[in-house]
């Protein structure tokens, strides 16, 4: 079973950052917004991935602690813009802004969940983190870090939007 954790705080949102999502797993899941994620659901899980949200939505900065699971939980994450910056966050990393809207060309110096070379993807995001050195980068462009993969956990984060246009990266992840 797959958990897919909303981060969005407006049930609106759904329809843009969960539902593509829930669409392209197709596999068994449930999906629960973060405030309402029980013990119970982490042990269930086989993978986990967490969605974006809104530009203005950043309710789950304030509730970081929240999200204190992420470094014990030995299965595979996919943290989705916000999901990939509650992330870097945990980790130590410090939050920047940086407004980031429309279709950028992003550079994958290696594959990354079948990913590679020159990629347009989406951006929607007011905000990024710097990655500690635990983290690889694959994919960076004015010093903002795009996707990222702990060097010792099956933690992935990207930035930009995969169920916009690279809706197989979120496919090779759930094969994982």
């Amino acid at each position: 079973m797959i958990l897919i954790i909303k981060t969005n705080k407006e049930k609106l949102h759904d329809l843009e950052f969960v539902k593509p999502i829930e669409e392209i797993v197709q596999k068994k899941f449930i999906t629960k917004h973060y405030s309402q994620v029980k013990k119970e659901d982490l042990k269930k899980a086989e993978k986990i991935i967490i969605c974006g949200t809104s530009l203005k939505d950043n309710k789950f900065i304030e509730d970081i602690k929240e999200f204190g699971w992420i470094k014990e939980f030995d299965k595979p994450i996919l943290g989705i813009c916000a999901g990939m910056q509650i992330i870097g966050l945990l980790f130590g990393g410090k939050l920047k802004k940086k407004k980031e809207i429309g279709f950028y060309r992003e550079t994958f110096t290696k594959e990354f969940l079948g990913l590679k070379g020159e990629q347009k993807v989406y951006h929607l995001h007011n905000n990024y983190v710097s990655f500690p050195s635990e983290f690889e980068s694959f994919a960076e462009s004015e010093g903002i870090v795009q996707a990222v993969k702990h060097k010792n956990k099956e933690i992935y984060g990207v930035l930009f939007h995969p169920e916009v246009r690279q809706k197989n990266l979120i496919r090779e992840f759930v094969k994982l």
